[in-house]
């Protein structure tokens, strides 16, 4: 499996050899770096934990320093779960170079957060009707409950915080890759804000 870590930077178009259009997101990705290789032996699962983007040394734990020794600073730290983790060792850089256009990925990230919304925005209520002597319900949830049970059951769609979840992206296609510029251009949209950390994996 191909993987690798990016940063969101901005959503554009990009015109493809017929003339169509298409919606795409640029990603600054890479390089990472393989920090640790988990395996079955010793961690109970397999797995590529790698490092992106640089960090102060002052912002690093002696514990973090003392793991990465020689390697460098990391911002961020993650996992790849991997079947077969015999094609990487300790150190090595991975950009984005491993990937080829036309290629279909799967993308996760962190959604934009939007905080407390009510039942109309965070799951499309139709809300109340705007007739005559309807006051002050336009947006309401309604009723929460039955008689009987005198409780509200778990799941209950009400309002609360929204946004801010762990979104995966399946199957969006690769439209360019550009090694001199560390950009990969994906069709269509990502999850989060310019500047969000993303990873992206080969689809299944």
């Amino acid at each position: 499996m191909k993987f690798i870590l990016g940063t969101k930077q901005y959503m554009t178009q990009v015109f493809d050899e017929d003339g169509q259009v298409h919606p795409a997101t640029v990603i600054s990705a890479g390089p990472v770096v393989v920090t640790q290789i988990k395996t079955e032996e010793t961690d109970r699962y397999s797995a590529v934990q790698v490092g992106y983007g640089e960090a102060k040394e002052k912002n690093i734990s002696n514990a973090q320093k003392g793991h990465l020794k020689n390697l460098g600073f990391f911002k961020i730290l993650r996992e790849f779960r991997l079947k077969d983790t015999s094609g990487f060792s300790k150190g090595d850089k991975i950009d984005i170079s491993v990937f080829d256009s036309g290629e279909l990925v799967s993308v996760t990230a962190t959604s934009k957060g939007k905080g407390f919304q009510g039942v109309v925005k965070r799951h499309n209520f139709a809300g109340g009707r705007r007739s005559h002597g309807n006051k002050h319900h336009e947006r309401a949830p309604g009723s929460i409950g039955s008689t009987g049970p005198q409780r509200v059951f778990k799941g209950t769609r009400m309002a609360g915080r929204m946004g801010s979840d762990t979104v995966t992206v399946k199957n969006l296609r690769i439209l360019q890759v550009n090694p001199e510029t560390n950009t990969i251009v994906l069709k269509g949209a990502v999850p989060g804000k310019r500047g969000t950390i993303v990873e992206i994996k080969s689809a299944k």
